[in-house]
């Protein structure tokens, strides 16, 4: 069983909630916008962080991540982007993708919209986990948590955080 945290879009800026939220987790998954390594080394106090760069991070994020992130965990196949849309629109790139590697589970930021969905047609759990920074449109900060567990997915809980606290 693996304990996973889910954030995105965090522009820079860890929220102090995130801290407890993620604290019995395994691994942190970001789904982009990092905004600095700061992030990446606060992130990594807790658990060991998988990343993908977004379209604002500069070249030491890009540098230091792929615009792809595709892995096992336990037996679910996962993969991850910053821009990646939703079902059924996703971006046109993202469909080959899917439809060449298969995941389980597919995860994206940018939008700063969360949003869990199963994808029928792609056989596959869709999640953003909207925006957990304090820049953007969004009025409530927000980051997932979830257990792996074999091939399932379960216990998905969210945190809603007041934006820029």
């Amino acid at each position: 069983m693996t304990r996973i945290g889910l954030l995105s879009d965090t522009h820079g800026f860890v929220n102090s909630a995130l801290f407890n939220f993620f604290k019995d987790c395994n691994a942190i998954w970001h789904t982009g916008d990092i905004g600095s390594t700061d992030v990446v080394d606060e992130l990594n106090l807790i658990a060991p962080v998988t990343a993908v760069y977004g379209n604002i991070d500069d070249w030491q994020i890009s540098s230091r991540f792929p615009e792809f992130n595709i892995f096992e965990c336990e037996k679910v196949k996962v993969m991850l982007t910053h821009i990646g849309g939703y079902p059924p629109r996703y971006y046109p790139n993202i469909i080959k993708k899917l439809e060449d590697e298969r995941p389980n589970l597919f995860a994206c930021g940018h939008s700063h919209i969360l949003k869990v969905m199963y994808d029928e047609k792609h056989a596959l759990l869709h999640i953003n986990p909207g925006a957990a920074g304090r820049q953007g449109m969004h009025q409530v900060s927000t980051a997932i948590r979830f257990v792996i567990d074999g091939k399932d997915i379960k216990e998905l809980e969210i945190l809603e955080m007041k934006k820029g606290v």
